[in-house]
């Protein structure tokens, strides 16, 4: 079994297989073509009806190579889920949201950035939301490529901006609406990584920093994981199952916690049973967390694929509604080879584009285990639960990012302040106790931000054993400014947002106005 794992992972990741990917892609897209030919023949613009699907399917792809990153990302760089049964589990998921709980009707204009009255005409519509797709769908192509992770609706958002002032000058535009999208810039990523940090410095007190951590695992996982619960229960029934379940914020809680609940029993049952041969370091409490992990990359999955499927299949039901009615739509329903076109493309961008970004927020940005992976999760769920009900504007993206971001900047800061606390213990010993000093400050260097909380306990109690000299503070002082966030990628990361929606919007006023010059 491991073997084929490895197997499925090296073929998901391998260079050598780009080819073999992209030619299922344009397989895919040439499918696309010839059925919405078939259905469409014989009616008004059924050309660019075909053109228009198989933009909303390479669209699709790239929501599926971009965005679910985020879903899954952290269970596989902490070790929860292998990269290929990650993709599995999200490919599946994220195509069952988006069939079983897309909507049957979505909003043409993304997020009512621009007044649809001030479209001049159909023709204008219909090019616009075209020159929109295109646009979003080539920035996510070039930010996978470059490697950064990136809002797909903020790609859409600029995509029907740009597109919208090209048709209809700026005033088309509703400014309040962007500076909300340009406040959730800042307010998404602080707000996860906020919230991340802190349920990983609850852990750590609560669980990783006590002598008996099976004890402490015992009392605490279950109420942890039962929180987690909770916010899983409540988002799906908010964001994930709207379409089937309509329900507000306290019968969503209610669910919730009937969920919580029945969660919190079975952790209990569970945890107690595995602390009678569980190992007492931060590896044996890691290991209570693989489930919750695997549950929550699916669950994520299934309300990304539920929402965002949106912003690939909208404007798409858009072009559709306004072909057949002859008339600019504010709202479309959505036929059934809309929808597959769009879970479809999620899945093939997944599967076969997925695992670089994957990679990139599981692993390269900071060092994840199962613990902290954990916190980023129930961050993501806890974060869109308190933002929508205060009506802040966050992007899902931006907040799994961000609470990477902030277990990692945590780590940093509790390992610099355990060191300086080491410093103010030690410092006023004399240079001949050095030699008795050496084995601590060999375990102090190599131990992790949890085993030095341990170390530095014993350092309290044993003042006298660990003399330290002028030299060797100024060595461990030195140790201790290693940077456990990657800020190259932070850098990346911040300018592919930044630029997302005026990248975006540039295309897409450049694509109107060379489909305006082609069609006319």
């Amino acid at each position: 079994m491991a073997k084929t794992t490895g197997f499925f992972d090296k073929a998901l990741t391998s260079s050598s297989t780009e080819r073999f990917r992209i030619g299922i892609c344009l397989l895919f897209l040439l499918g696309v073509w010839l059925y919405v030919g078939q259905i469409s023949a014989g009616t008004p613009g059924s050309m660019l009806l075909m053109a228009a699907a198989v933009i909303g399917g390479y669209m699709a792809i790239n929501i599926g190579a971009n965005d679910v990153a985020n879903n899954v990302g952290p269970a596989v760089g902490s070790g929860a889920l292998s990269l290929g049964a990650a993709v599995l589990i999200a490919a599946v998921f994220e195509a069952g949201g988006a069939i079983i709980a897309g909507g049957d009707v979505v909003s043409t204009i993304k997020g009512g950035i621009i007044a649809a009255d001030r479209v001049p005409d159909t023709a204008s519509f219909v090019w616009l939301m075209t020159a929109a797709l295109l646009a979003g769908a080539l920035w996510l192509n070039l930010a996978t490529w470059m490697g950064a992770p990136v809002s797909t609706t903020h790609s859409i958002v600029g995509g029907v901006l740009g597109a919208g002032i090209a048709a209809g000058g700026w005033g088309i535009a509703d400014w309040g609406v962007m500076a909300a999208i340009v406040a959730s810039w800042v307010i998404s990523p602080v707000l996860g990584g906020v919230f991340a940090a802190l349920f990983l410095f609850i852990v750590k007190k609560t669980v990783l920093y006590r002598q008996d951590l099976v004890a402490s695992a015992r009392t605490f996982v279950p109420w942890l994981v039962s929180i987690m619960a909770w916010a899983f229960g409540t988002y799906l029934m908010i964001k994930g199952v709207k379409k089937l379940v309509e329900v507000d914020f306290l019968g969503a809680s209610l669910v919730g916690l009937v969920v919580a609940v029945v969660v919190f029993l079975i952790m209990r049952v569970v945890v107690g049973r595995k602390a009678a041969t569980m190992e007492n370091n931060a590896n044996g409490v890691n290991g209570l967390f693989t489930w919750p992990l695997i549950f929550a990359a699916a669950l994520l999955s299934f309300a990304h694929g539920a929402n965002d499927v949106a912003n690939a299949i909208g404007p798409l039901a858009a072009i559709n509604d306004a072909l057949s009615a002859g008339a600019v739509v504010t709202s479309a329903s959505i036929p059934l080879w809309v929808m597959m076109v769009g879970a479809l493309g999620l899945g093939v961008g997944l599967m076969l584009f997925g695992p670089r970004l994957i990679k990139t927020v599981g692993s390269e940005i900071t060092e994840l285990d199962k613990t902290r992976a954990f916190c980023i999760a129930l961050s993501a769920a806890l974060t869109v639960i308190i933002a929508s009900q205060l009506g802040l504007p966050v992007s899902s993206t931006h907040i799994a990012i961000g609470g990477v971001f902030g277990v990692g900047f945590l780590r940093e800061y509790l390992k610099s302040n355990y060191a300086t606390q080491i410093h103010s213990i030690i410092e006023k010993h004399d240079e001949a106790d050095l030699q008795r000093l050496q084995p601590f400050l060999d375990d102090f260097r190599n131990a992790s931000v949890e085993e030095m909380e341990a170390l530095l306990k014993k350092a309290r109690k044993n003042k006298n054993e660990l003399p330290l000299s002028k030299s060797e503070r100024k060595r461990l002082k030195k140790i201790y400014r290693e940077e456990l966030v990657k800020r190259s990628h932070l850098t990346r990361i911040i300018a592919a947002w930044v630029i997302t929606v005026p990248a975006s919007a540039s295309m897409a006023a450049v694509l109107f106005f060379t489909l305006r010059g082609l069609l006319l």
